[in-house]
């Protein structure tokens, strides 16, 4: 080894000193290294043999995905955080609107008794005024100012609507009609209204010129009544028709309308006497008319039901007795025209 300038004396100095490029060590300390040195060289192959290399590449690897996990982990930490935060405003806002909703709930509620006072307070007031124009339209000059009304159309359109919703509304378990209820007032006036008005010439013909949906409804709503239910109704609205098949237009248009007949043949299975005396009125007008037998003569001929009309002929009711009667005889002169 090459010797500078530098020197090393006395035991209280380093063993190694430098200066510049060069470097003094004690020959025993030179051995001492090159011994350590090929004794590594001989045991490194042993230590760093692949499966220390190959751990070693694993450990990176480890490493690299434990720091991966890591930042995944913090993000779905921060994603939690993220989320609880949205969990408590949701939880907020849903609370709100809980209070909202029992807020709402508390005015429809409210909405709804004021709505059902006002409901009741209408029907008694309607039951009050029909009942009164009801006993009014008994007088002709009265009939006559009605009619005469620009609302006359609407009225008796509203008339038929208000009929048609109470029937409509009514149980399938009904058996008898609550007539002391004022809804049931209500009805019941407006029907006689209806019957009073045909029951004179000038209201038959209003009735068949202008509110045949009336005519309609009342024959539909007659064949939706259960036998025993709403009789006076019934009565009313029989009573009606009857009044109108006076006038020839309008005995041809109700006689015409699909399902007439067999709607009579069901209305004399009712319970009722004084309905059935109706209907057999009704027919009766319907087998005078000498225009109108014969157009009906071949349906009333196959669908007649003569066993329920002698049934009535026997009947303890005398007015329903007579007139079953009197129907009978007429349909021995029916028999031998048709």
């Amino acid at each position: 080894m090459k010797r500078g300038n530098a020197s090393c004396s006395g035991e209280g100095r380093q063993n190694i000193s430098m200066q510049g490029e060069y470097v003094k060590v004690r020959k025993r300390a030179l051995e001492r290294l090159t011994t350590e040195v090929m004794q590594l060289h001989d045991i490194l192959p042993q230590v760093l043999n692949d499966d220390v290399v190959e751990s070693f590449q694993k450990l990176d690897t480890v490493e690299a995905i434990v720091e991966k996990r890591e930042h995944e982990l913090e993000q779905l930490r921060m994603d939690c955080e993220h989320f609880k935060a949205r969990l408590e405003a949701a939880q907020a806002d849903c609370m709100k609107e809980r209070k909202e909703k029992l807020s709402v709930r508390q005015q429809l509620s409210e909405a709804k008794q004021q709505l059902l006072q006002q409901a009741e307070y209408c029907t008694e007031m309607g039951a009050a005024v029909c009942t009164l124009l009801w006993s009014v339209s008994s007088n002709e000059e009265a009939v006559k100012h009605i009619l005469g009304s620009s609302k006359a159309v609407k009225f008796f359109s509203i008339a038929g609507q208000t009929m048609e919703s109470f029937v409509r509304s009514l149980g399938e378990d009904i058996k008898q009609q609550d007539v002391d209820s004022d809804e049931s007032q209500f009805v019941l006036a407006l029907a006689g209204i209806v019957t009073n008005v045909a029951a004179l010439a000038c209201g038959r013909e209003f009735l068949v010129n202008s509110n045949r949906v009336l005519l309609d409804t009342m024959m539909q709503l007659l064949g939706e009544m259960k036998p025993g239910c709403c009789s006076k109704l019934k009565v009313l609205m029989l009573m009606s028709l009857y009044n109108v098949s006076i006038n020839v237009k309008g005995l041809k248009y109700i006689s015409e309308s699909p399902g007439f007949f067999p709607l009579l043949w069901w209305l004399l299975n009712d319970v009722d006497p004084e309905v059935c005396l109706h209907v057999l009125r009704l027919l009766q007008s319907v087998i005078l008319e000498p225009e109108v037998l014969t157009k009906s003569a071949p349906e009333m001929r196959d669908t007649l039901p003569f066993p329920r009309i002698v049934m009535l002929s026997k009947s303890r009711n005398v007015d329903l007795q007579m007139l079953a009667q009197d129907l009978l005889e007429d349909l021995k002169i029916l028999e031998s025209e048709i």
